[in-house]
């Protein structure tokens, strides 16, 4: 892989140095990490945008409670407390 230069002001950079030696890292391998971090959030956020939205659909809790019910939670009344 070829390098490359990133211009950042000083203090951005003595900050990303003070954070890679606190971890043991030289700042490329800090900041390889970090971009990989960040790329996986960006997708579990997109995921779980996803997966909210599939389990907000009207009635897909009680058809996972019909195919599996004996992973089905307990009823609950109207007091909260298991029926």
């Amino acid at each position: 892989m070829a390098d490359t230069t990133v211009k950042v002001d000083s203090e951005t950079r003595d900050r990303f140095a003070a954070v890679a030696a606190a971890r043991g890292q030289s700042v490329r391998a800090y900041l390889a990490e970090l971009a990989i971090e960040e790329e996986n959030q960006i997708k579990l956020s997109k995921a779980t945008a996803v997966f909210r939205d599939i389990i907000a659909r009207p009635g897909l809790a009680e058809a996972f409670d019909e195919a599996f019910p004996d992973d089905a939670p307990a009823r609950r009344s109207a007091a909260g407390r298991a029926a």
